[in-house]
This record gives structure tokens, C-alpha cells and sequence, in this order.
């Protein structure tokens, strides 16, 4: 949500039926175009794993019942490797693992399973974790050291009744691989937390916790953890007489999907989706399929833009116009492997696939590179994936294609030999275009048919020279909106819940925290606020630490501010501009000004909420209330620090970060 330094920042406004002033050069967004939403089924099935977009869960448990008691009848040892996934990445690893186990040991039947899946209600997961003997998680950490959506009700039910089971896992055996990014202060708390917790319930650990850093090559931290892994698996899957041994290295194949080629004559998928009556539909606010709270976020599926749509066809050598449909399955219904991700929708054309499910913009994964290698006709070329994606490649990968944010583009581009089929480059070298979330910057009490997004414009040079353009920022950007045009621009959405609430009693004091575009939600907490007043109701005191660079360029939303002061929804605006004095001052320098004042609200009761940067500004607040803490009590730097702690276990000090 928030650009480098480097990228021109542009914030971008476009609230249907609302112009924004000219002399605004960095133009603010409030995308209204987002309110037409086309929320498909199928497409979310396959493209994201939240808690909006599961199916249901029945038939899949029921089936899994039988599957659990076959594997017991046949003797083998049940291996459960349990995924919590936001983007596909824990999910990819899950699968791998899978498949990798299962070449190794006959002795292993294994299941993968969507921890939201496992259980169909919480007492389930009790029921169920008894019976399981040896279990493996992969568990991403999302947002601010919170559990991605498929783990939130497990992670919650698993941390909350702790006390009440004891140690109850004596029979579980279990290891634990973290996917996270070191550069965020959380940084794989999720799966140091289950680990933990999963030893002190009783269960034995086969390994020590992995920890998977995204901020370097998450992939070599997976296979470093999978090699420490196989040693304690051969003691418990492995026999003396085993066949099977380490001697011949695991390969893994490089999944592909089965490609159908249709008749120009047959409907494509994409014009299925507009005029399918019943089932999928286009939906705008008014529909009650989409509501929303103050505080909440929008999940927007944008497209590429057709300028990368192009590019993308030319590299891969093949027609955009070419309709096709992709499978797990072979002719005759036998699957295909169990690592392959469910298939988007089909049929459509290679336009419409590329524009809506490929990611095509960031930097490729390893196994991407492999993928290419393998259908790269120059040898050269080849060689050259093959070394990028090995361990001794290690640094020049990280320099190389990471470093230098080389795009799945660019890379194909500097190996024109590379030419994957469709099969193999949906699998295995494109990833799911992903939904981008946003902090929702209005309130429902205030704007009940309209979702409002504040969003930085992503638009600058990579370390290469390419000119980096954001996704969806670029979308909502250029979007069309219903007022100008019936052929409007229209995106599927959908709403996220968030624990980014105003206290239920409104006379509680408010801090708030937001400079740039983490001021989004704080816009919809005073738009709420306003509403209240109007109808009478008693506020509490409001403060709003707001910064940007310059008041001429990025003072976003500067009228409506100065609005809510005057109407008495906020108290006071606290402003910082770092680049208009002779040093620079940003918001966290604002709030030990205020110190005494800040506090005086805060520790009666009050609440604290910062949004925005999760890897500078965000840890530079925490670090001043921590300051401020320990000044205004007078207390030793542990005791502040148990505080701070206490007012976020309390759910007053509340963070909307990323």
C-alpha cells in the first residue's frame, strides 16, 4: 500500500461524482470505481484462501474421515502437513512436502490439509489433533504478527483454551516451518508462537522451528529446514528392509496443468461471468452481499495492465487471442499430482488470463527459474536458470533477480530462448495474481453505498530502469467511473473484517496515529464520529497525528481535516511536514512534543491506533510510547515496555500496518 521513497508518490482520489482540485499534484484517490464488484465464486476458491472466499467444508471433512480410516486399516503412518496461507506460498510448500514425502517413504500416508478446513467448528480441532500422530505446519505470518486468514479461528482456539487442556499432545509428534519477512518487527510470530505452544501442550518436536525470511530466498530457508527434517523422518517412517533409500536425490517434478484448446465459437470464461443470471453476479453496494464497518478492509482483484498483457504474449510466443481452458486431471480423470494450485476458471482467452490471474510483475521464485530452465532451447541460457536456482547460485540470485526487483517479465526477457508452455507457466512460473487489501477510508454511518480506498500510486524506477507500475493503484487510477460511462470500470471485491475498531463507548479518548495514506482509516473514524455528534451523542476527545512531506504537494485531505475540527468530530490535528524545515520531522517527533498531554488521555483509558509502514514508521511510534512511557511514569525501560504491552493486550493499542 505504501511505495518506496524512490517511487513517485502520487496519492490518487477517485470518489464517483467527486473532483479533485488541480493544484493537488499528488492526486488523492477514494476509488468508488471499487463498489461494482464481481464476487465469482470459482475465482476466489482459487485466489485466495480468506475466510470470504472458503468453500464449504462438509463434504471435503467427510471425505477425509474415510481417507483417515483406510490409511489406519493399511498400516501406514498418517503424516498431516497442516498450511496457513495468505498469498499461496505456505500452501506451495505444504503440497511440495507432500509430494516429496510420498516419494520417499512408502511407509507414509500423507494429507494435506487448510487448517480452516481441518475443523468444521472449534471443538473439532480438539477432537481431531488427538488422533494425529505426526503433523508438520508451515504457517505464514501476515500483517502485524497476526495469523493469515485460513489460521485465524485455529490459531485463536489453540492459543486462547490452552490452560483448560494441559499437556493433552503426548501422543503428537511435530515440526514447525514459519514463512515470514525479518524486516517486520513480528517477524515469524506465528509459527514461533505454535511452536511453542504445541511443546507445551504435550507434543514432542522432531525439529527445531524453521524460520523462513521472504526478505532473503524463503526457498533456500525451506529446503535448509526439509534437510534437517529427513534424519528424524527416516527413524519413523523408514524400515530396515526399505527399498527406498537417500542414495537417489528427490527430484521434484515441475508441475503442469493439462491444456485444452477450444473452438473460437465457444463462449470464454470472461463473458460467462457477465451473463450468467444466477450464481455469479455483479454486484454493487447495495447489495447486502457487501457490507462493511468502519475500520474494515477491501480486497480488490485488479488487472494487469494491457501494456503487460501484450509483453507477456510476446515473450511467451503465443496468440492473446487463443482460447484454452487448464486441468488436474488427465484424459482418462487420473490427477496430475497433488502440488498443482486449483486452475482459474475456463475457458477464456490468453488475454483475459494474463490479465486477471498471472503475476507477472514481481521478482520469480526458484522453482519459477527451474520451470524456465527446462524449456529454455539455448543451452547457454539454461545453464545459466539452472545456477540462478541452485544453492551455490544463492548470492547471485539474491543480487541478481531479487537485489535488482527483476520481474517474471524482465527475466524471460533476458532469456528469449525460454518459451514454457501455458500448462507449465500457469503452474509453475506465473503466480495467482493476488487480491491487494486496503484500509477502507470511510465510514458505512457516512457513505452507506460506497466503499472509499486511499491509495499511494505506485509509478517508478526499479534498480534495472524499468518503470515499476502498481497493479491495482494503477488500475483504480485509470478506472473509468459508472458517472462518466455506462462501460464503466468494474473489479470483483470483497470486504475483510478487522479488529481496527472506535471503542463502543464513545467518550473514551482517541490517538491516532496516520501519515500518508495511514490516514485511510482514520478519515472513516472521524467521518463516524461526525455522524455521532450530529445525532447527539457524547465524544470523548479525538487527536490525529497526520505527516507528509510538504503541505503544497501531500497534505491529502486537508479541507475535510480542518472540516472535522471545526465540527467538533476531531479535537486536534497534529501535523508534521518533514521536507519544509531545516531537518526533518515526522510524526513520531509530533507525539513527544505532546507527551504529557498524549499520555494523560492515553492511561485513564484511552485508545492508541497507528497505520501505516510496518517497517519504519510504525516501529518509530512504538519505540517513542515507549519513551513516553517511561517518562511519564518514571519507570525503568522492562517496566514501560510491560506497559506498552499490557495496553495492546487490552486492545488499546491497535495497529493497521503493513
Amino acid at each position: 500500500m505504501a511505495s518506496n521513497s524512490e517511487l513517485v508518490r502520487a496519492v490518487v482520489e477517485s470518489v464517483l461524482g467527486v473532483s479533485v482540485s488541480d493544484s493537488v499534484l499528488v492526486i488523492v484517490t477514494t476509488s468508488v470505481a471499487l463498489v461494482i464488484g464481481l464476487l465469482v465464486f470459482a475465482w476466489k476458491k482459487s485466489s485466495d484462501r480468506s475466510k470470504e472466499q472458503r468453500p464449504l467444508a462438509v463434504p471435503r471433512l467427510l471425505v477425509k474421515e474415510e481417507e483417515d480410516e483406510v490409511d489406519v486399516g493399511s498400516g501406514k503412518t498418517r503424516v498431516a502437513i497442516f498450511f496457513g496461507t495468505q498469498t499461496g506460498t505456505a500452501e506451495g510448500f505444504a503440497k511440495a512436502l507432500a509430494e516429496e514425502i510420498k516419494a520417499r517413504y512408502e511407509k507414509a500416508a500423507v494429507k494435506v490439509v487448510d487448517l480452516d478446513d481441518y475443523a468444521m467448528d472449534d471443538d473439532q480441532y480438539e477432537e481431531k489433533l488427538k488422533k494425529e500422530s505426526l503433523a508438520l505446519f508451515m504457517l505464514a505470518t501476515y500483517g502485524d504478527g497476526e495469523p493469515t486468514d485460513n489460521a485465524a479461528r485455529f490459531y485463536k482456539w489453540f492459543t486462547e483454551g490452552k490452560d483448560e487442556r494441559g499437556t493433552w499432545l503426548v501422543q503428537l509428534t511435530y515440526g514447525v516451518f514459519g514463512l515470514g519477512n525479518r524486516q517486520y518487527e513480528h517477524f515469524n510470530k506465528i509459527g514461533k508462537v505454535v511452536d511453542e505452544e504445541l511443546s507445551e501442550q504435550g507434543a514432542k518436536r522432531l525439529v527445531p522451528l524453521g524460520l523462513g525470511d521472504d526478505d532473503q530466498s524463503i526457498e533456500d530457508d525451506f529446503v535448509a529446514w526439509k534437510e534437517s527434517l529427513w534424519p528424524e523422518l527416516d527413524q519413523l517412517l523408514r524400515d530396515e528392509d526399505d527399498v527406498n533409500t537417500v542414495s537417489t536425490p528427490y527430484k521434484a517434478a515441475i508441475p503442469e496443468y493439462r491444456v485444452v484448446i477450444h473452438d473460437s465459437t465457444v463462449t470464454s470464461c470472461n463473458d460467462n461471468h457477465l451473463n450468467v443470471a444466477n450464481g455469479n453476479a455483479v454486484f454493487d453496494i447495495h447489495h447486502p452481499g457487501i457490507i462493511y464497518e468502519t475500520g474494515d478492509h477491501v480486497g480488490v482483484f485488479a488487472e494487469n495492465s494491457g501494456e503487460t498483457v501484450e509483453e507477456a504474449g510476446k515473450l511467451l510466443g503465443q496468440d492473446l487471442d487463443l482460447l484454452f481452458s487448464l486441468h488436474t486431471d488427465n484424459e482418462d480423470g487420473t490427477t496430475l499430482g497433488g502440488s498443482l494450485p486449483p486452475p482459474f476458471p475456463g475457458p477464456c482467452t490468453l488475454r483475459f488470463a494474463l490479465a486477471h490471474y498471472a503475476d507477472v510483475l514481481n521478482p520469480p521464485r526458484k522453482a519459477a527459474l527451474v520451470a524456465l530452465a527446462a524449456h529454455t532451447s539455448e543451452p547457454s541460457e539454461a545453464d545459466r536458470l539452472k545456477f540462478l536456482s541452485s544453492p551455490q547460485g544463492k548470492d547471485e540470485y539474491s543480487k541478481w533477480v531479487v537485489g535488482s526487483q527483476r520481474s517474471i517479465l524482465e527475466v524471460m526477457a533476458e532469456f528469449p530462448s525460454a518459451k514454457p508452455p501455458l500448462g507449465v507457466f500457469f503452474a509453475a512460473v506465473a503466480p495467482h495474481l493476488q487480491p491487494r487489501y486496503y484500509s477502507i477510508s470511510s465510514s458505512p454511518r457516512f457513505a452507506p453505498q460506497r466503499v472509499h480506498v486511499t491509495s499511494a500510486l505506485v509509478c517508478g524506477p526499479t534498480p534495472t530502469g524499468r518503470i515499476h507500475k502498481g497493479v491495482c493503484s494503477t488500475w483504480m487510477k485509470n478506472a473509468i467511473p459508472l458517472e462518466k460511462s455506462r462501460d464503466c470500470s468494474w473489479a470483483p471485491i470483497f470486504i475483510r473484517t478487522s479488529n481496527f475498531k472506535l471503542p463502543v463507548d464513545h467518550s473514551i479518548p482517541i490517538i491516532m496515529v496516520g501519515p500518508g495514506t495511514g490516514l485511510a482509516p482514520f478519515r472513516g473514524f472521524l467521518q463516524e464520529r461526525l455522524v455521532l455528534k450530529e445525532d447527539g451523542i457524547q465524544l470523548g476527545p479525538a487527536l490525529l497525528f497526520f505527516g507528509c512531506r510538504n503541505r503544497q504537494m501531500d497534505f491529502i485531505y486537508e479541507d475535510e481535516l480542518k472540516h472535522f475540527v471545526e465540527q467538533g468530530a476531531l479535537s486536534e490535528l497534529i501535523v508534521a511536514f518533514s521536507r519544509e524545515g531545516p531537518e526533518k520531522e515526522y510524526v513520531q517527533h509530533k507525539m513527544m512534543d505532546k507527551a504529557a498531554n498524549l499520555w494523560n488521555l492515553i492511561s485513564p483509558g484511552g485508545y492508541l491506533y497507528v497505520c501505516g509502514d510496518a517497517k519504519g514508521m510504525a516501529r518509530d511510534v512504538h519505540r517513542t510510547l515507549h519513551i513516553i512511557v517511561q517518562q511519564q511514569e518514571n519507570v525503568d525501560s522492562s517496566k514501560a515496555e510491560a506497559i506498552v504491552k499490557k495496553l495492546q493486550m487490552d486492545g488499546r493499542y491497535l495497529r493497521d500496518v503493513w
